[in-house]
């Protein structure tokens, strides 16, 4: 069973830290517990609460075998987003979102299976046959497919939910997902409307450590929920 962290390693990595009382959302009003110097401060149980709900959720998804992306472009979630990912072997977004991800999808997956193959090719030496002005075009094709969809290479289809670190940022996924009906697990900050989605853990969206703190807790919901198949 995963569990879920105690108020004081919330506490210690930030979780509580909201935005300024003059940015605060009034859908997040029930989840907050205070205010200190005009901040809000996000109320930790419910933060608690709603990392459970979100974990439950994802550890079922994985246990049903099906796919989970994270996002998050910002720079305090980058690494986070992509060593949580990888830990799990889930697909992921740590750069700048592409239109039509989940709307376009089929031109996605083009990308995708170009980048694959090229690099295929590469490690096969079966570039090496043209010229080197061409293995520099290559290569440089390898590069921009590899920031444009690299972290989606494991994903063949369409994720049945995705987790996104600050959906204010990320709006454009959120469209999408919803476009799409894929269900949204997000970090929802004091000045964002936790009803944008499915599955919300109010908690600071800033705070590197509790970025990471948060993905890790859905992380270890995935590999659970992996083991059970």
């Amino acid at each position: 069973m995963v569990t879920i962290p105690s108020l004081q390693e919330m506490l210690a990595a930030g979780l509580h830290f909201g935005h300024q009382l003059s940015k605060k959302h009034p859908k997040m009003d029930d989840f907050i517990y205070a205010s200190k110097q005009k901040v809000a401060i996000i109320d930790l149980e419910k933060t608690g609460e709603g990392l459970a709900r979100a974990a439950e959720f994802v550890k079922q998804v994985a246990a049903a075998n099906g796919v989970i992306l994270f996002v998050g472009s910002k720079r305090q979630a980058k690494i986070a987003v992509e060593e949580q990912a990888k830990r799990c072997g889930m697909p992921y977004v740590n750069t700048r979102w592409l239109g039509g991800t989940f709307t376009n999808f089929a031109s996605i997956v083009k990308l995708i299976k170009k980048l694959k193959r090229l690099k295929d090719e590469q490690v096969k030496g079966e570039l090496a046959k043209y010229t080197k002005k061409e293995q520099l075009d290559f290569q440089n094709e390898i590069i921009r497919l590899d920031e444009l969809v690299g972290g989606l290479e494991v994903m063949d289809r369409l994720p049945q939910a995705i987790v996104v670190i600050d959906i204010k940022k990320e709006k454009t996924v959120i469209a999408e997902a919803k476009a799409v009906k894929i269900p949204v697990i997000a970090l929802t900050d004091s000045n964002t409307n936790p009803e944008k989605v499915e599955y919300a853990i109010p908690a600071n969206d800033d705070a590197t450590k509790g970025i990471t703190l948060a993905l890790q807790v859905l992380t270890d919901a995935i590999l659970e929920g992996q083991g059970q198949r």
